[in-house]
């Protein structure tokens, strides 16, 4: 946001109730810095503030809060409520109406109009994971007959209550035809046909497309908008780039999420309890516990050969650690590949291929440096060194062919990628370079 003395110095006129000069300089503020002060306030403090903004600035801020948004709207009369709905562009809405309870959804809803009640309930009808979810029907649309003049016209008309006015939709019928931009009407004389000047090749989504498909067009094709449309190619809405970002977000988010083993939320930090939090986080522990004990059971069967040669056991935890890291680099870089769209399942003849001669690289390297560390720093006999260097290069190899293998498994089967990552695959490769471990162990020093 600004700087920790800016911050000092807002929260110094908050205290001291100096409410004409916070003002003024709020007025100056971007609004996501002023969303980020208002969140450092308490309740009746941020209440307080917010009534000092204008109202087109206030639900700008509003729509950014990442707390109390509840609160506010418990605080605000229906007349502020209203105010702040009616500047609020259309998705901002829904997005607000669906983290809300019955009773405030009932309120917020009692303050719209009636056109703009209906568009909401068309939009909250959608499902949570789709392009329908995510678009808004405030759009500036053309008609592919009207002059250069007459669309500027149109513009200036219906621009000011439109999410973009950058980027316009000619349509017949409702029927969408082309795209033009503001620089190209611009840079065209003022009696030219839209319909002449008009981009025909136009990137659309339906309603049910995946929301992380549409976001990734947006990164693909560098895009600032983009079209929805039905069955018979009617424009119905337009999904904007800050939309797309939020997506991105969220996913990435739910992604690091699963990659850690915690059951995704969609709830900032501070505004997670601790009850919930332990929900979330518990389930996985208790499954990876579970499955580490098939790691006890390995050297409980092995208990033998290892009081045979106790120098086997200080070698263990670099054994698994590598492995378990090896297979994280491989799972990390498939499940971003398929994210971005690069790799599908049925490359995964082409992905072994690429894995194994990448993991025979990284095993030779690590397995001549593991042999020399064991004779010259540890101070073992070639033997033991030979047992732990070909146990680093099988387990590297084994590794990173099932981090490359499982999340392509995962997602074939319709399971999100990105529960195979760590700490799953660690477990997984922890049991196995153990069993590896024991068994050139058992064969090179005739355990």
């Amino acid at each position: 946001m600004h700087d920790n003395y800016e911050l000092d110095r807002l929260m110094e006129l908050v205290r001291e109730r100096k409410f004409r000069a916070l003002r003024e300089i709020l007025i100056e503020m971007n609004e996501v810095d002023i969303a980020g002060f208002l969140d450092e306030l308490e309740v009746d403090q941020e209440i307080l503030v917010f009534r000092l903004l204008p109202k087109d600035t206030a639900a700008e801020v509003f729509a950014y809060l990442e707390e109390d948004q509840e609160k506010l709207i418990e605080a605000l009369s229906d007349r502020e409520l209203r105010e702040v709905l009616d500047e609020l562009y259309l998705d901002d809405t829904v997005d607000l109406i669906e983290d809300m309870p019955a009773n405030l959804v009932s309120r917020i809803l009692r303050n719209t109009d009636a056109s703009t009640r209906s568009q909401i309930n068309q939009l909250l009808n959608y499902p949570k994971d789709s392009a329908g979810s995510l678009m808004t029907t405030e759009f500036v649309y053309l008609h592919p007959n009207n002059t250069v003049e007459e669309s500027f016209a149109r513009i200036r008309k219906v621009g000011l209550d439109k999410e973009t006015v950058y980027t316009c939709y000619v349509t017949a019928n409702r029927v969408l035809l082309g795209v033009v931009t503001v620089k190209r009407l611009l840079m065209s004389a003022y009696e030219t046909k839209i319909g002449d000047i008009m981009e025909t090749n136009v990137l659309s989504v339906t309603t049910h497309e995946d929301k992380e498909e549409v976001a990734q067009m947006f990164s693909k094709y560098d895009l600032t908008a983009l079209p929805v449309v039905d069955s018979d190619d009617r424009l119905i809405g337009i999904i904007t780039v800050d939309d797309a970002m939020d997506v991105m977000e969220e996913e990435a988010t739910e992604d690091i999420e699963k990659m850690a083993a915690i059951l995704p939320t969609d709830k900032p930090y501070f505004q997670t309890g601790v009850i919930e939090t332990w929900k979330h986080r518990i389930p996985w522990l208790l499954l990876l516990m579970i499955s580490a004990t098939f790691t006890g059971t390995i050297l409980g069967f092995f208990e033998e050969a290892l009081a045979a040669n106790a120098a086997l056991t200080l070698f263990i935890p670099m054994l698994m650690d590598t492995g378990g890291n090896s297979g994280g680099q491989a799972s990390v870089t498939i499940i971003r590949a398929m994210s971005l769209g690069d790799v599908e399942f049925s490359d995964w003849l082409r992905v072994i291929w690429k894995e194994l001669r990448v993991s025979v690289l990284c095993a030779l390297t690590l397995g001549v440096v593991v042999f020399g560390k064991v004779m010259v720093v540890d101070r073992k006999d070639v033997m033991v060194a030979g047992v732990v260097a070909l146990t680093i290069f099988f387990t590297i190899v084994i590794a990173k062919l099932i981090g490359c293998t499982l999340p392509m498994l995962a997602k074939r089967l319709g399971f999100d990628p990105a529960v195979m990552a760590s700490p799953f695959i660690t477990t997984v490769v922890d049991a196995l370079s153990l069993l590896v471990y024991f068994a050139i162990a058992t064969r090179i020093l005739g355990l």
